[in-house]
């Protein structure tokens, strides 16, 4: 039996996917549940807001939300849920991902992003994975050793 996915990662494009296979990559390793879904914030807001909406009752536990240059995407989520979220800027041609990042960060108050670097999607993983250890320590365990693996490397 699957277990309930933990972390929802959520991406604009179906472009983003090979740098979000970074944090894909890294769950897997932690043996964290996720579940994975591309909706645009501007193409798609119903399927946003209805993925979004239900995360929590679905039993997501952090969000990780992908998007590049307006990058709206991660603040939308937040409106519509009470999990935390985790942007990741991606790189752009336009401006080299400055405005993925400076969309993500600058979040009105009251509807907070938390934010890795652009391409960041390896972080992403690791902080959403510490977000959930604060509370579960089958997780925090994992964190801790995959920090003293990094120590001793």
């Amino acid at each position: 039996m699957a277990k309930t996915p933990l972390v929802g990662i959520i991406m604009g494009s179906k472009s983003d996917l090979p740098v979000m296979q970074a944090c894909i990559d890294q769950l897997e390793e932690f043996g964290v549940p996720y579940e994975l879904v591309i909706a645009s914030a501007h193409r798609n807001p119903a399927k946003v807001h209805e993925w979004a909406s239900t995360a929590a009752e679905r039993g997501l536990k952090v969000i990780v939300a992908a998007a590049g240059k307006a990058a709206h995407l991660g603040g939308v989520v937040a409106a519509y849920t009470p999990l935390p979220i985790v942007g990741v800027p991606m790189k752009t041609n336009d401006l080299g991902g400055m405005d993925s990042l400076l969309s993500m960060v600058q979040m009105p108050s009251g509807v907070p992003v938390a934010c890795v670097a652009i391409n960041g999607a390896k972080n992403a993983a690791i902080y959403a994975t510490q977000i959930i250890g604060a509370t579960d320590s089958e997780y925090r365990e994992k964190i801790v050793a995959f920090k003293q693996a990094m120590a001793e490397a």
